[in-house]
């Protein structure tokens, strides 16, 4: 486990901020349109049953219950308390054999070389200290095997949206964009020490929904913490000046001319098999 000795009370704080506004909304339900991109990711992995799988950050199991039910051995873990809990639920309901825990991508509480695989889809990046991940994920991957990672790049939509949402509530100082984990320089220096090879490729992850870009965005201020929190900082005034941002962004990627939404997001591929 990463040393936690030396956390500045600012970073204390933010991590408090962090897990409050993951917790916030759904993000099970929110989860729910983003299926079929986590299942694109995960089937490219070709992971065999009894594989030994830590899914890190995550959420409420859309690729961790999918895997158990295909009999590979998951744990999953997320900072958010709610999460573990639906993704524990889910398990349960659907007969399926994980398990799921609370904790921090920064501290993993696993002994060294536990795990066949260690994955991330969108979740590991958001952690504020990117070293301190990094470390981790290769610590708990045993030699031989395979670190994979899912990234929202910069250029991409998402990335897009972010720099929205940190143009109308500034991030803080302390936070490193989450985005560098979608640049694959920055990416290959974090996970250089510890990786005996690394692949990279930007792929397009699919984000449709039934209804238009303007109810998008309500739904993603209703059930998406980091959206939700950021319109929830502001004055009513400033609110209608992101919700106007943030329409225009979807109006412009969107591909459906149905009255639906369909918006493909780049993010960067990881695959790095540790040394």
């Amino acid at each position: 486990m990463a040393d936690t000795a030396g956390m500045t009370p600012d970073m204390e704080a933010l991590k408090t901020r962090l897990k409050a506004t993951w917790m916030s909304g759904d993000y099970g339900h929110f989860a729910k349109y983003l299926e079929p991109g986590a299942l694109e990711f995960y089937q490219r992995l070709e992971v065999a049953p009894e594989t030994r799988m830590l899914d890190v950050a995550c959420g409420a199991g859309q690729i961790a219950i999918p895997a158990a039910r295909a009999g590979v051995k998951v744990t999953g873990i997320d900072l958010a308390t709610n999460l573990v809990e639906q993704a524990r639920a889910r398990a349960k309901a659907e007969n399926v054999n994980a398990r799921f825990d609370e904790g921090d991508a920064e501290m993993l509480p696993y002994p060294d070389a536990s795990f066949d695989l260690v994955v991330s889809l969108i979740g590991a990046m958001f952690a504020p200290r990117p070293t301190h991940v990094a470390a981790e994920l290769i610590r708990v991957c045993r030699p031989g095997g395979r670190v994979a990672m899912a990234n929202w790049t910069p250029e991409g939509h998402v990335g897009q949206m972010f720099k929205i949402i940190g143009k109308h509530v500034p991030p803080p100082p302390i936070m490193p964009s989450p985005l560098q984990w979608g640049d694959d320089a920055i990416v290959r220096e974090r996970l250089r020490n510890g990786s005996s090879s690394m692949k990279t490729a930007r792929r397009m992850y699919p984000m449709h929904y039934p209804f238009p870009p303007a109810e998008v965005v309500e739904f993603f201020f209703s059930f998406y913490g980091p959206t939700l929190r950021a319109k929830a900082a502001l004055g009513t005034t400033e609110q209608e000046a992101l919700r106007r941002d943030l329409e225009e962004l979807w109006e412009a990627n969107n591909r459906a001319t149905d009255g639906t939404t369909k918006v493909d997001a780049e993010y960067l591929e990881v695959i790095a098999v540790r040394g």
